[in-house]
């Protein structure tokens, strides 16, 4: 099973960035993409953005369209997820998720995901 490791989160004022990491042990041309969501206490489990490794496609949450940035390096076998323009509700704990072998989409709801990392927290306060 694949390993899914985060790292990057912490503390940071509102209007500043943040940059998350999100490595893979091992990938496979069965799984397409790579999503980041967030969990916020006593809410739901919300959709970030995602990225598919071949083509490079995005999609993004509606509350972050325009503020992050999702990246790969396939050859780290990394994610990125480039947060800007942070906002004291951005605060939540991170994860990001590998899709099941041959989904084929939407990879916006996390059921379509199945290798899950342990999170990353993200605040911001001031």
């Amino acid at each position: 099973q694949v390993q899914v490791v985060e790292s990057g989160g912490g503390l940071v004022q509102p209007g500043g960035s943040l940059r998350l990491s999100c490595t893979l042990s091992q990938r496979t041309f069965a799984s397409r993409a790579v999503g980041w969501f967030r969990q916020a206490p006593e809410t739901e489990r919300e959709f970030v953005a995602t990225i598919t490794w071949i083509t490079g496609d995005t999609d993004y949450g509606d509350s972050v369209k325009g503020r992050f940035t999702i990246s790969r390096d396939a050859a780290k076998n990394t994610v990125y997820l480039q947060m800007s323009s942070l906002k004291p509700e951005d605060t939540a704990v991170y994860s990001c998720a590998t899709s099941k072998l041959y989904y084929g989409g939407p990879f916006s709801v996390r059921t379509g995901y199945d290798s899950w990392g342990q999170g990353t927290q993200v605040t911001v306060s001031s």
